[in-house]
Order: structure tokens, then C-alpha cells, then sequence
């Protein structure tokens, strides 16, 4: 066999005649990024690897170190080293079973977890486990790996001599062996194995917390809130047990239920900070927000330095309408230091709008540079930049805005287009829809807003195609057949096609007042005097808008209620003073 140049560690270890094995990793195994694993996998990722005691010297086998196994032992290295992870586990396995070295058991178990390779994982460490029949760390290890398998009733054994082995930790071990439970998918299975596992020890309230949490994925709430109350009577102290039969009486719509055990611990247990969290946001939930608030002041009184709780004090007061006291403790939350200041100063500014004072308001939305509350910010300035009369500014501030998601992309066209509509500038739109749906070509919003602009310039042919390709998209788009039956019924053109639209258009959305005006007017258009009437006065009826008068009153003029037709026209008149529909109807027919 060919002579091997040995790094002189390894040159040590062959002079003292045996060969120290590498440590496994006290890390959990960890995917390379990008990789997808099945759930026997995922649950082996979480299968700490711990580093154990060195085994004694007395109980390691007389095994020469050979030039064959030295060279599998380099092997296995080498392989690992250079990502060969397959190559490497059962390299190290093979050369675990010649010499029964339980080190070397164990590293081939590390390097098959690595390696994803469960089978063999499993062999690894019930050899390992055979070889060292004391050691609890290879016993954890079977454990790990049959559980990872789902293999219950093979892993049941191991378990239970672990808990003998060690009854002073016996809740702990209960504790880390519950979450490699967690794929496997019959969750009363999994229930019934705890239960049996955690029967002789009845005064472990950590037994009885993970009997409840397995009670609870498995839907049996009585049992649950049973085993908690249990644990809570052995560990009276236990926050998170009190916490979690809050939350179990919560998932049984018993709010009240819940909100009373909370304020019980916390007359007993005033210092507990996340009880008090938990009831003061469960009273928020329950639209008690005098209560909340109240709850959320203890806790800025415990933590004076904590700018969340003024900042929580300040969104409850403005739901208040407070808005002295929700100022007050904005200000405080910002001079604390809170990590969201553009979101301090958001509210800021949405509070300066209640008082209607304008630029206090857009000085607080100008100080908005970054986080969640940059866009809705942002979208605040736009508009009052608009309702200033400041068309092109407001523009300005739409086309320099960020879209973090295709939606806002899609939203802020769709603004633009509508700060341009305010000043009739539709060619204008028409090139800034175009231009939106170059980046989003299927976006429903886009398509209809586009169609709308095509409509409007007498682009008849873009009109009809935009809708249709909106059709195409969404043939349950109730709007799109309206939309597009409507503007033919404008036009007085294709009139039996229109009708056959709106129509459909009606069965999508029976009971929308703008398509039954559409309807109304195609009836209309065909000479369907009687029937027009009766969908027009219902749309009325149910949205007393402008044009579906307009619309109403000639169908009434048609048939000859003329006086009908005047009343319902003046009275709309009246509301709508200016309503350009209305002032041609009416110029029409009236003398």
C-alpha cells in the first residue's frame, strides 16, 4: 500500500496507538441554502448533536490501528471535508462496524444527519447506543432519529429509560422531546404516546404542560385545559402555564373566561410582565380600551425606558379620540428612543389631521423617510398636495415614490391617472396606464382604469379590447361586462349585444344599482318601456345617484308621466345642483 505524508497531529495519535475522533458539533444541522427537505428531514435538522463525555479507556475495543483503517478513517475526513457528505457517513459507518469504536458510531451518526441520510442515521446511532449501552447521549441520539422517522413505537423504549434514568429532569427531557413530534400527523397518536410516557410522574408540572400542548394540536380542549390547570397547581408561579390556559379559553370563545384568569394571577402576581402584556392586549381585542390603556400604563410605569408602551397608550388614545393625551405620549414615545420613529410621526401627522391643522400634519409626513409607514405617509402627501391645488407636485411625489410590492406598483398608477382625471388631462392618463401596464399587464385595476381612459377619448376599439382582455382574466368580472355594455348603450349602438353584457353583468351582481341603471337603459334602448321602468326604480330605490335619475326620468317621459319624469329630475336637481347629467336631461325635455 502506498506510504502516506502524515500531518503530525495524526503522527501523535498513531505513537500513543489509538486515534482520537473529532467532537460532534453541539450545533443543529443546518440545510444549504436554497435546499427543500421532506418533514422526516426538517425534524432531523432539530436533532442536536451534543458533544459527549469521552468514552473510557477500558471500554474501547482492542483494535490495532491498521493501515486499512486508517486509511477508511481519512477517508471519511477527506469526503466530509470537501462537501462529499454521502461519501463521508458511510465511509465512517463501514469503519464504525469493523472496529465497533463507539467514537467512530458517533461520527458517522453526526456526518449522516449532515448528510440527510435518515436510514442510516438510524443504524448509526442504535450501533452507537449498542456500543455504549450507558451513555444517555447516544440514547438521546436513537431517540432523535426515530422520532424524526416517526417511528413512535420503536422510539417509546428509549424515551422511558431515559426518563428512568434521569426522573429530576424528567420534565425537561419531556420538554425537548415534544417538538421532534411535530410532523408526524396524527396528532391524537402523538397524544396518547405522551400520555403514556408521562404517566408515572403526575407531580412534574412540566409533564403536564406538554400533555396540554399535545391536547391542544390534537383538538381536545377539555384535556388541555385539564393537564394546564394541573401544571399550574404544581408551579402556582408559572406564567407561561397561566398564559397558555388564557389562550386555550380564548380558542374556546370564552374571552371573558380568559381575561379573568389573567387579572386573577396578576392581583397575586402584579410584577409579571408578559401576563400583563397578554391581558392588556386581550382587552384590546375585547374593544375595552379604557381597560387596555390602563394595563399598558402599569407596564410604562415598570418600564420607564420602554418607548412601546407610551407608543401603544398614544394608538389607543387616538382610537379614543383623545388627542391631547395621544400626543403627549407620542412625543414620549419619541424621546425615548422608539426604533420606529416614521411610524411615531405618522400617527403624529394622522393626529394633526383630526385637528384639521394641515401643515403640522405634512411636516410630520415629511419626517416619515423609512419603514412601514413610509407609503401610507407618502400617500397622504400626494393628497393633500392635491387638495391644495397643487397638481404637479403631487405628481411629482407619486412618480418618486417606491413600490414595495406589485400592488402598490399598480396603486400608484392608478392615482396619477386619478390626479390627472381631476383636471380632464386623459391623453395624459391613457400614457401613464400604458406605461403601468408595460411592468403589470394583467392587473384587473390597470385594465379597467385604461378601458375607462379609452372611453373617454373615443377610442372605442381600445375601449372593447381592454374589457375583453379584462373578461378574459376575470369572466367573473361583473364590472368589465357592465362597463362594456354600457358604453355601447351610450352610444346607442349594438344595443341587443350591449343588453346581452349588462345582463350577465346583472346575474354576477344582482343587486348592484349601477348595473341595474345599465340594464334599465338597455331595456330602454330595445323599447321596453315596462320593464325598463321597474329595474330603474329599484336601482333608484337602492341609490338615489344623479344619472340613474336622469336615466329614470326620460324612460317616465317616454311613457308619457311627464310630471313623474319633472319631480324625480328636480328633486335629484337639488342635490346635485351641477350634475351635468341631469342639467342635459332636463335641458332636453324641459322647456
Amino acid at each position: 500500500m502506498k506510504s502516506f505524508a502524515l500531518p503530525s497531529l495524526l503522527l501523535l495519535t498513531l505513537l500513543t496507538g489509538c486515534v482520537q475522533m473529532p467532537a460532534a458539533t453541539s450545533a443543529p444541522v443546518t440545510a444549504a441554502p436554497g435546499a427543500t427537505h421532506s418533514a422526516e428531514e426538517r425534524s432531523a435538522a432539530d436533532i442536536p448533536h451534543p458533544v459527549p463525555a469521552e468514552t473510557p479507556e477500558a471500554a474501547l475495543p482492542a483494535q490495532p490501528l491498521t493501515e486499512r483503517i486508517l486509511y477508511e478513517f481519512m477517508l471519511a475526513e477527506l469526503a466530509s471535508q470537501r462537501g462529499h457528505a454521502e461519501l463521508a457517513a458511510q465511509a465512517s459507518f463501514d469503519l464504525a462496524q469493523v472496529t465497533q469504536d463507539p467514537r467512530l458510531a458517533r461520527r458517522a451518526a453526526q456526518l449522516a444527519l449532515e448528510a440527510r441520510q435518515m436510514a442510516l442515521a438510524t443504524q448509526a446511532c442504535q450501533l452507537w447506543q449498542k456500543l455504549e449501552p450507558d451513555s444517555l447521549v447516544a440514547r438521546r441520539m436513537v431517540l432523535g432519529v426515530l422520532l424524526a422517522g416517526g417511528k413512535l413505537d420503536e422510539a417509546r423504549p428509549h424515551l422511558a429509560a431515559l426518563l428512568a434514568a434521569e426522573p429530576a429532569q424528567a420534565g425537561q427531557v419531556l420538554q425537548q422531546t415534544y417538538p421532534l413530534l411535530a410532523a408526524y400527523p396524527d396528532k391524537r397518536v402523538v397524544l396518547n404516546w405522551l400520555r403514556g410516557l408521562a404517566e408515572p410522574y403526575p407531580a412534574v408540572a412540566e409533564a403536564h404542560w406538554v400533555l396540554a400542548q399535545a391536547a391542544q394540536v390534537a383538538q381536545d380542549y377539555p384535556l388541555a385545559l385539564a393537564e394546564i390547570r394541573q401544571a399550574e397547581a404544581l408551579r402556582p408561579d408559572w406564567d407561561r402555564a397561566v398564559m397558555f390556559e388564557a389562550q386555550l379559553l380564548q380558542q374556546n370563545q370564552q374571552s371573558a373566561a380568559a381575561l379573568a384568569r389573567l387579572n386573577r394571577y396578576l392581583d397575586t402576581h402584579p410584577s409579571a410582565r408578559d401576563v400583563r402584556l397578554m391581558y392588556a392586549r386581550s382587552l384590546l381585542d375585547d374593544k375595552q380600551l379604557t381597560s387596555s390603556r390602563e394595563q399598558f400604563r402599569k407596564l410604562a410605569e415598570a418600564e420607564p425606558e420602554n418607548a412601546d408602551w407610551p407608543f401603544a397608550i398614544a394608538l389607543i388614545s387616538l382610537q379614543l379620540n383623545e388627542l391631547d393625551s395621544a400626543e403627549s405620549q407620542l412625543q414620549r414615545a419619541l424621546e425615548r428612543g422608539n426604533k420606529q420613529a416614521g411610524t411615531v410621526h405618522y400617527y403624529l401627522g394622522q393626529l394633526e389631521e383630526a385637528r384639521q391643522n394641515e401643515s403640522a400634519a405634512l411636516a410630520h409626513y415629511r419626517q416619515v423617510v423609512d419603514g412601514d409607514s413610509l407609503y401610507p405617509a407618502q400617500m397622504r402627501l400626494v393628497y393633500w398636495l392635491n387638495k391644495a391645488g397643487k397638481l404637479a407636485e403631487a405628481r411629482e411625489q407619486v412618480q418618486h415614490m417606491q413600490a414595495a410590492t406589485p400592488q402598490q406598483r399598480v396603486q400608484l398608477a392608478l392615482v396619477e391617472s386619478q390626479l390627472l382625471a381631476e383636471s380632464n388631462q386623459h391623453a395624459e392618463r391613457a400614457r401613464v396606464l400604458q406605461r403601468a401596464l408595460e411592468k403589470s399587464p394583467n392587473a384587473p385595476e390597470l385594465l379597467y382604469e385604461a378601458a375607462m381612459v379609452a372611453d373617454k377619448l373615443g377610442d372605442l376599439a381600445h375601449f372593447e379590447q381592454t374589457l375583453r382582455r379584462l373578461i378574459q382574466l376575470k369572466p367573473d368580472s361583473a364590472q368589465a361586462y357592465n362597463a362594456l355594455g354600457y358604453g355601447w348603450l351610450e352610444r346607442n349602438v349594438r344595443v341587443n349585444e350591449a343588453v346581452a353584457l349588462v345582463e350577465k353583468a346583472s346575474q354576477l351582481e344582482p343587486d348592484d344599482p349601477a348595473i341595474m341603471d345599465s340594464l334599465g337603459w338597455g331595456y330602454y334602448r330595445q323599447g321596453k318601456l315596462e320593464a325598463s321602468l321597474d329595474v330603474l326604480r329599484r336601482a333608484y330605490a337602492a341609490n338615489a345617484d344623479p344619472e340613474i335619475a336622469a336615466h329614470l326620468g326620460e324612460v317616465l317621459w317616454a311613457t308619457g308621466d311627464h310630471g313623474g319624469a319633472e319631480t324625480v329630475w328636480r328633486d335629484s336637481l337639488k342635490m346635485h345642483p351641477a350634475h351635468p347629467a341631469l342639467l342635459a336631461v332636463m335641458k332636453k325635455w324641459l322647456p
